[in-house]
């Protein structure tokens, strides 16, 4: 699959950096901030609605959902402050990734990023996994003002790297992100994190799907 494709779509989050702990982190540090008793848990419902939502939207939901907070904004500026220092001291990349990227620069795919995180903290994680000279462009969800439950970032994403859905995938930890690219008609690669949701409907969805046991550099072939 990958030997016929003149673009690739990648997520952050979960796809290329090891950094979806940082959901856990953040309810256990808003449980501290913002809790009376210290203790903060969404239920696994609405867990699982924010990952793919833009911080912005996901901190006005969990303000209005749950009442903490003096506004989302507020828990906005939290998370920002929590993420940025995660990002800048502590992200990595997971296994293969840097050896995958290398092995598509060097067959001249072209490769941008689109993630529902801000764009500042999109920058400041490849920054400091020093991956960011690989990607012609950065989008972010949080710009084109819809998640990845939609398909705009993504059709972005196939207009900033000048490919056609048919000659494009997708990579993504996302099984709704993964029936978004779908339903275009992009192929996907699914990737397997242990802090995400859906593992056996992004198996069953994904075109290609990167177990537990495996890593992108299954693809190098």
């Amino acid at each position: 699959m990958i030997k016929n494709i003149k673009g690739a779509i990648f997520d952050m989050d979960g796809t290329l950096i090891d950094s979806l702990m940082l959901w856990d982190i953040l309810w256990t540090k808003f449980g501290s901030k913002f809790c009376k008793d210290g203790i903060f848990s969404p239920t696994l419902a609405d867990d699982k609605a924010v990952r793919t939502m833009t911080l912005k939207d996901a901190m006005d939901y969990i303000h209005i959902q749950y009442n903490i907070g003096k506004s989302g904004d507020e828990l906005l500026e939290t998370a920002n402050k929590i993420i940025i220092d995660f990002y800048s001291n502590e992200v990595m990349l997971k296994d293969g990734v840097a050896e995958f990227l290398e092995y598509c620069y060097n067959k001249g795919i072209k490769m941008c990023i689109a993630s529902a995180t801000d764009i500042e903290l999109i920058k400041i994680a490849v920054k400091h996994c020093n991956i960011e000279n690989y990607f012609t462009d950065i989008l972010s969800c949080a710009d084109i003002g819809k998640g990845k439950d939609k398909p705009d970032i993504y059709l972005k994403a196939l207009e900033s790297l000048g490919t056609s859905a048919d000659e494009t995938c997708i990579f993504e930890d996302s099984h709704i992100a993964i029936c978004t690219a779908n339903k275009i008609g992009i192929k996907t690669v699914g990737i397997y994190d242990k802090y995400n949701y859906g593992q056996e409907e992004i198996r069953e969805t994904a075109t290609v799907y990167i177990a537990e046991v495996d890593s992108l550099k299954k693809l190098m072939i």
